[in-house]
């Protein structure tokens, strides 16, 4: 299944490629408007996991939910049946693709080559997915049982907003009483040449996720012909109220969550920032604009505003009766979507602007912090990819697990994948591919968890 020989690089047999390989050629694109999704590539889907994992499908008990698939493990403790040792997190949908000429090779063919899986999934996040059946399907025939009950929640529609799967999942669990130790979920990644300053590989675990929103902004307006205009027509006007809220952002704030990170990596910064990290209590401002130069660190320290559509008229010579725009929003703790409506009106200061939330709205994590097993997750981190330096961090996007935060005691959202910047810009976008070197270290990271799950917690 994977090797890694002392000081080799890790990689994956043929066969474990080969079934990755073949999930990602099921062409499970979730859509907004479920009648559009094309529901027989998830069946397609689902049987192969059923032919490939035979061990987990003989002794997990499986609930469907559609064709979300939520498994439970039952714990080998006995003298603690209710506890739930983890929730282990991954989706099944991928995103549509834009232009498949620009791929090296067609997105849903599945290339498995000597270096490389290629497709889209191969890291969001059907490697996810299969890397911890591997590792299950792995345990069972080495005889491994969890002392206490893991639960697999593997949704089908995180891509549009995940309600139809880990909503009725999360809700399913709620309803039992479930209170996991560990709920473990995607986001974060080893990065290299990424954060500013460091010259080490670093493990970001993620411990929350912004919320976000979405604003439209809708003029209208008599309409007529273009050569004899108002002062300002519905197209002017709109754009006047965009520009005001891309000129006046939410204000820049260090939460505790990206103080945590800061201070986890001080130690392997380069100078001056080491310095200025150490000043932090008194030089926070300075710290924060820092970070708000770049748009990757910016996200950290403020509720960011983003125009992402913007629609009006039907001809150049004739007046636009109607124009409208639409603004996302991602949410920083301490702020809310009720706080992102406010400001909005606020800042446009036009009666003759309609400004309203539309579609779904997430609010950010309350609290988020690394919890009791986060050492768990950063150990296991640094076995898989040694001289890591190891932070927290917020989830930029949305994820499934907001759906379970309250279920469990420690949440992360975390992969232990070596990814350079470019190899980020490959997420959603062109030439999606997982390393067979990054496979390995997915399946052997939750073999790991696995079999440290195994072992019996200490009682008090």
């Amino acid at each position: 299944m994977t090797r890694t020989a002392p000081g080799s690089t890790p990689t994956v047999d043929d066969a474990t490629a080969e079934r990755l390989g073949a999930a990602l050629r099921c062409v499970t694109i979730s859509r907004e408007d479920p009648a559009e999704t094309d529901t027989s590539e998830f069946d397609r889907l689902t049987a192969h996991l059923e032919a490939c994992f035979p061990l987990v499908h003989r002794h997990l008990q499986l609930e469907r939910f559609g064709h979300a698939r939520l498994y439970r493990w039952a714990g080998a403790d006995p003298e603690t049946p209710e506890r739930v040792a983890a929730i282990l997190l991954g989706h099944m949908d991928v995103v549509p693709v834009d232009d498949e000429r620009g791929w090296t090779h067609p997105p849903f063919a599945g290339v498995v080559d000597d270096e490389f899986i290629w497709g889209r999934g191969a890291i969001d996040d059907k490697s996810r997915v299969m890397a911890i059946l591997e590792a299950v399907e792995s345990a069972l025939a080495a005889g491994v049982q969890p002392s206490g009950t893991v639960y697999l929640a593997f949704g089908h529609d995180e891509e549009v907003f995940g309600l139809a799967g880990a909503g009725r999942m999360s809700a399913r669990l709620r309803a039992a009483g479930v209170r996991a130790e560990l709920l473990l979920d995607e986001g974060g990644v080893v990065t290299t040449g990424v954060a500013p300053g460091v010259g080490v590989p670093v493990a970001t675990i993620m411990v929350g996720e912004k919320g976000f929103a979405t604003i439209r902004l809708a003029v209208t307006a008599i309409g007529g012909h273009s050569s004899m205009p108002g002062r300002q027509t519905a197209v002017g006007r709109l754009a006047r109220a965009v520009a005001r809220l891309q000129d006046h952002p939410f204000p820049l704030r260090l939460t505790p969550v990206t103080l945590d990170m800061l201070t986890r990596l001080r130690s392997v910064m380069s100078e001056p920032r080491r310095t200025l990290l150490g000043l932090v209590g008194v030089a926070g401002p300075a710290v924060a604009r820092v970070l708000a130069a770049r748009p990757t660190t910016e996200a950290l320290v403020r509720t960011t505003t983003a125009p992402t559509m913007i629609h009006g008229g039907v001809k150049p010579n004739v007046l636009p009766q109607r124009a409208e725009a639409f603004v996302n929003f991602r949410i920083l703790p301490g702020d809310s979507v009720d706080d992102v409506l406010a400001h909005c009106r606020r800042v446009v200061r036009d009666e003759q602007v309609t400004v309203e939330l539309v579609g779904t709205a997430s609010e950010p994590s309350p609290d988020p912090a690394a919890g009791p097993l986060f050492d768990l997750i950063a150990d296991l981190t640094r076995e898989v990819v040694p001289d890591t330096a190891v932070t927290v961090g917020m989830v930029p996007g949305a994820t499934d697990s907001r759906y379970y935060d309250d279920l469990a005691a420690t949440r992360c959202n975390f992969a232990p994948i070596v990814l350079t910047a470019h190899d980020l810009e490959r997420i959603h976008g062109t030439d999606e591919r997982l390393s067979r070197a990054n496979y390995a270290r997915l399946i052997t990271f939750n073999r790991r968890l696995i079999d440290r799950l195994a072992q019996p917690r200490v009682r008090e």
